[in-house]
């Protein structure tokens, strides 16, 4: 059970009053999910808001929504996010395919569970807007990333963030398939395109799953697409 002192340290809930932490301990469900685990499938009706207390869900389109063909990240979300707005406040079915990226921990809210706590303090509705604003804006942001440019620009920009982040000694963060995901193709193609990276002595292998950047120049100017 979720205690109104745990819910306290969730973004979502920061500042509720007393009262309103203490609907949202009565009526969450709390539901955990292996690595892997698909939550919802596109077009599958609501199950309510999740609100995410460990772990990452990716949100996938492409290959009808399940397991197989391409598919890419539309967005992915850690601990004290949300999901599932969509068919929740507008109807329909989901839009994407959630799965977990890891073990999941999270809560469920149905619109009714929602309405009763927003009754008690309506903040949290201002809270759920302000979220679903930023990620409208995250999600142009993401478009406008990808149009024009090509698997191997977007793969040169990942690598230098990683970089970036983590010094010239890098791993990829994530496996070659969930990286295909986010870049919008399939393994094969990262596979060749960090081979031809290595091959050609852009990249450095360090050892398992991790790389070196030996040539950063290069590696700009291919994120750059010249």
């Amino acid at each position: 059970m979720v205690t109104p002192d745990t819910l306290r340290d969730v973004s979502l809930f920061f500042g509720l009053s007393d009262a309103a932490l203490a609907e949202v301990s009565r009526r969450a469900i709390p539901r955990r999910f292996g690595t892997g685990a698909v939550l919802w499938r596109v077009g599958d009706p609501s199950r309510g808001l999740v609100v995410l207390l460990e772990g990452e869900v990716r949100l996938l389109r492409g290959g009808g929504g399940g397991a197989a063909g391409r598919q890419h990240v539309i967005h992915r979300e850690g601990p004290g996010a949300t999901l599932g707005e969509v068919p929740l406040f507008a109807g329909g079915g989901y839009p994407a395919m959630a799965r977990a990226a890891g073990a999941v921990r999270c809560l469920l809210l149905s619109r009714a569970d929602l309405e009763a706590v927003i009754r008690v303090d309506p903040r949290l509705a201002w809270r759920l807007l302000e979220r679903l604003a930023r990620r409208v804006r995250d999600l142009v942001g993401r478009m406008d990333g990808r149009l024009g440019r090509t698997v191997a620009q977007r793969l040169g920009g990942y690598l230098l963030d990683r970089a970036d982040q983590l010094g010239s000694d890098f791993d990829l963060g994530q496996s070659q398939a969930n990286l295909a995901e986010e870049l919008g193709t399939v393994r094969e193609v990262v596979v060749r395109e960090l081979g031809r990276l290595c091959a050609d002595g852009t990249l450095g292998r360090s050892g398992r799953g991790r790389f070196r950047v030996r040539d950063r120049v290069r590696l700009e100017r291919l994120a750059r697409g010249e």
